[in-house]
């Protein structure tokens, strides 16, 4: 996490950072809903300076916090964020364990990993476990801002680092298997019942396309893309955009 995100060391009084928000959200308009978050990671000071961060936009709000991945999954059944923002090393119980839990209990919630972790096998990991996006903590803050809406809006994001990575290690595995004579009698073939339209909107998934750029493109609603790409996850098995983008990748269709 860069400088910007550092903090003042004391909480006046005691006083609980919910309630630092509580007083910074008093002149805030009600009348448009605002993105529920939940901050987990096990350093008090950098929950706090999520916390005061995120805080200053009027469209976020933290409704909680955690400090290892057994209170993350317990805040998130409680809770219900629309958001979490989720480190991977902590104790009792790591951040891909809980991502794992929080997004198959709770699928509407979605899970932004935010770490100093960036070994391939972790990012796969974690995207395996249902993560949406990951971000190092070098990230600015804007970063962090705007890649918690694109998640809310059900996008998928990757720092451009770990991107290489996870696309570097897709093209390994697409050298190391020799491509079948016949697509449609390939058994690992995880795409044979997507109609031709639903491989294009895989295909633009795995090209980083939002929901609105795809329906740009194929000329439909938003609304619609969003059904097809619910319909594609579930045929796929798939709990995640990024998860499509390595099924797309892995079957040869990009």
């Amino acid at each position: 996490m860069n400088a910007r995100l550092a903090v003042e060391p004391a909480r006046a009084n005691g006083a609980p950072a919910t309630g630092i928000l509580q007083r910074m959200a008093t002149d805030r308009s009600a009348a448009a809903p605002r993105i529920r978050l939940l901050i987990v990671d096990d350093q008090p000071l950098v929950r706090r300076g999520l916390l005061l961060m995120l805080s200053m936009e009027p469209d976020l709000d933290v409704v909680g916090e955690a400090g290892d991945g057994l209170e993350a999954i317990e805040q998130a059944q409680k809770l219900r964020p629309d958001v979490v923002l989720m480190d991977l090393h902590m104790p009792r119980k790591g951040g891909v364990g809980a991502t794992r839990e929080i997004t198959v209990s709770l699928p509407q919630t979605r899970v932004l990993v935010l770490t100093t972790m960036e070994a391939e096998q972790t990012v796969f990991d974690a995207v395996r476990a249902g993560a949406v996006a990951y971000l190092l903590k070098d990230a600015t803050e804007q970063e962090v801002v705007d890649t918690v809406r694109a998640v809310h809006r059900g996008e998928s994001r990757l720092t451009p680092q770990i991107a290489r990575k996870v696309l570097d290690e897709f093209r390994r595995m697409q050298d190391a298997t020799p491509p079948p004579v016949l697509r449609g009698a390939d058994p690992e073939d995880q795409t044979g019942d997507l109609s031709d339209k639903e491989g294009r909107i895989l295909q633009l998934i795995s090209e980083g396309k939002s929901n609105k750029q795809i329906a740009a493109l194929l000329f439909l609603a938003e609304g619609t893309i969003k059904n097809h790409v619910s319909r594609i996850m579930d045929k796929l098995h798939a709990h995640s955009r990024t998860e499509l983008a390595v099924i797309a990748l892995r079957q040869r269709r990009v």
